[in-house]
């Protein structure tokens, strides 16, 4: 059975000083990326821009949401493992935590039932909690630095 690696291991990244600055430029990339297309795809199911193809454009912008929630993930993963003790006990980066497992099931949600295909209203009411929940993990992941 592996050793448990002590919360104190990656400390040296938040200190160290060029690497937690560009790990917080990457994590803002990513979250741009990741929100930027999915919002245009969600413009889209609202019928803003009826011109493009639902389906083209929700296979290209959710490809690129996708990348962008890999590249927020993972540069989000190594800056929390630098100050992993702290942010066990800080209330914004657990409600973050929580916002981000709701905001992983809407999506599951939406796609689950082909909410693409449908368009509907409950589609539209989809996107709506989908846009919420992402402002809401914006604001709580900048609130982490202020809990």
């Amino acid at each position: 059975m592996p050793t448990p690696v002590p919360l104190q291991t990656f400390a040296w990244i938040a200190t160290h000083p060029w690497l937690y600055p560009v790990l917080e430029a990457v994590h803002i990339v990513g979250i741009a990326l990741l929100l930027g297309s999915l919002f245009l795809v969600e413009l889209r199911v609202w019928g803003f821009g009826a011109t493009l193809p639902l389906p083209e454009l929700a296979r290209f912008g959710l490809t690129l949401s996708a990348t962008g929630f890999a590249v927020a993930a993972f540069s989000g993963l190594v800056m929390a493992s630098s100050q992993a003790a702290e942010l066990i006990g800080n209330r914004a980066f657990l409600l973050k935590m929580l916002l981000l497992s709701a905001a992983g099931g809407n999506a599951l949600w939406f796609h689950g039932r082909g909410s693409l295909r449908l368009a509907d209203g409950l589609a539209r009411l989809q996107t709506l909690i989908s846009t919420a929940l992402w402002l809401a993990v914006v604001l709580c992941g900048r609130w982490i630095a202020y809990a």
